[in-house]
């Protein structure tokens, strides 16, 4: 558990130069922009893949904690909603930044993968969605 706690802390202080995730893809797209000097730039616009075995990790990962949360309460729950986030990300190629600018992939991924975890989750947690619940 402290080693949870540790990566979120080191997460939580903007360490975003992490490689691309592993078991997912991404891809860079871009526009070139003409400049005086002849050279062109580009703006890159980056898209995030999530792989179904991330996903079910992510949603083996919640399973287990939702007796967890019904017993501890949703403000103990919610904290441990946001370490599980975390180290999820973290484990996939350190894509917490992503996760942060896009908290509702969360809510998309465990949809898609496990309704009835994400259900279940929200319920527990007294939440209106995941993304509502990560405080990164």
């Amino acid at each position: 558990m402290a080693g949870i706690f540790a990566a979120a802390a080191l997460t939580a202080c903007g360490n975003d130069s992490s490689p691309a995730p592993t078991g997912s893809s991404s891809s860079t797209t871009g526009s070139a922009t003409a400049t005086s000097a002849g050279k062109t730039t580009s703006a890159p616009t980056t898209t995030l893949a999530i792989s179904d075995a991330s996903a079910t990790q992510l949603c083996d990962m919640i399973r287990p904690e939702l007796s967890n949360w019904r017993v501890q309460g949703p403000t103990l729950g919610r904290i441990g909603l946001n370490a599980l986030v975390h180290e999820w990300a973290l484990r996939n190629g350190g894509i917490n930044g992503h996760v942060l600018a896009d908290k509702a992939m969360i809510d998309r991924i465990t949809t898609k993968s496990c309704a009835d975890v994400h259900q279940q989750a929200i319920e527990a947690l007294e939440l209106p969605d995941l993304a509502s619940g990560i405080a990164f």
